[in-house]
């Protein structure tokens, strides 16, 4: 399948990436200027801020039975957003890292635990790290080495996670045990050499989902990493990606761009005819949504 398509939205995002269907609403990030947004369902009705951090903010998850709070990828760590928008830090490893540091690409997992990757401001080959936060709200780095972390990105079991390495072009399959987030050894999935793999989304059909930066497409690939279908868009730097029901959500990123087109940084939506699932939410333990509600 080959699609071309306009955004119905007046928006242009700086870094649009972290898209993600809630179940309820769509939820997405500006990274760089620390933006929190929704989509109306209006679909041309212009995106409206649910929250303005004065740091970047790379991804969301929602906090399971506590309405209107995020678990954060943001800065230099991991952070609460309550609905006020205050933030509670539960951990800032990158804080004294020898590169200057933030976070980027993060999710939750089926069985309720957030993942999120690091990365360097300029780069630097391998500065970057993954981050598992349990349900206890322990933060742990679980991979080094990693260049520009994207995704990571679960199977419906939550038994398989796909994590691309944006600058080295790979995305790579790895196993997780779903009782202790333990991760076993990768293997390769899919090399992009025409562009740079970037946000993923698992279908319902177990296919794999992927924005390739510098190159206006976003790629479906089945489990073998078979190339099956190609949406083009008339945006060079597709950015993250997220199903709600069969619509495929893009979200597209400006910087960097010398001389941006008209559609850079825009939100696209078209209908692919698979669906996928609502994003899952982080899970605190009993003992953690407790201090967390009476924040």
């Amino acid at each position: 399948m080959t699609a071309r398509l306009l955004p119905a939205r007046p928006d242009r995002l700086e870094l649009g990436e972290g898209i993600r269907w809630t179940g309820d609403r769509l939820v997405l990030v500006d990274i760089l200027t620390g933006r929190l947004l929704t989509a109306p369902e209006d679909p041309a009705a212009p995106l409206r801020t649910l929250a303005q951090l004065p740091f970047p903010l790379g991804a969301v998850a929602p906090v399971a039975d506590l309405p209107g709070t995020w678990l954060t990828a943001a800065d230099t760590g991991i952070c609460l957003l309550t609905p006020d928008g205050g933030t509670r830090w539960l951990a800032r490893p990158e804080a004294e890292a020898p590169s200057r540091m933030r976070m980027n690409d993060g999710t939750a997992d089926p069985t309720g635990r957030f993942w999120a990757g690091s990365m360097a401001y300029d780069t630097t080959a391998g500065a970057g790290s993954l981050y598992r936060v349990d349900r206890d709200g322990t933060v742990t780095r679980v991979l080094e080495g990693v260049t520009i972390p994207n995704g990571p990105a679960f199977t419906a079991d939550g038994r398989t996670m796909y994590l691309a390495d944006s600058a080295r072009g790979v995305i790579r399959r790895h196993p997780v045990d779903p009782g202790t987030g333990r991760l076993g050894d990768p293997e390769p999935f899919v090399t992009v050499t025409d562009g740079s793999p970037d946000g993923m989304a698992v279908d319902a059909e177990g296919a794999v989902w992927v924005a390739v930066w510098g190159t206006g497409t976003v790629r479906r690939h089945l489990p073998d990493g078979t190339l099956d279908r190609t949406v083009r868009l008339p945006a060079s730097q597709p950015a993250g990606v997220c199903l709600e029901g069969d619509a495929l959500h893009v979200t597209t990123a400006s910087v960097g761009l010398e001389a941006p087109g008209p559609y850079d940084g825009a939100l696209f939506t078209v209908r692919v005819g698979v669906p996928g699932v609502p994003a899952a939410p982080f899970r605190p333990d009993a003992s953690l949504a407790a201090r967390w509600r009476a924040v």
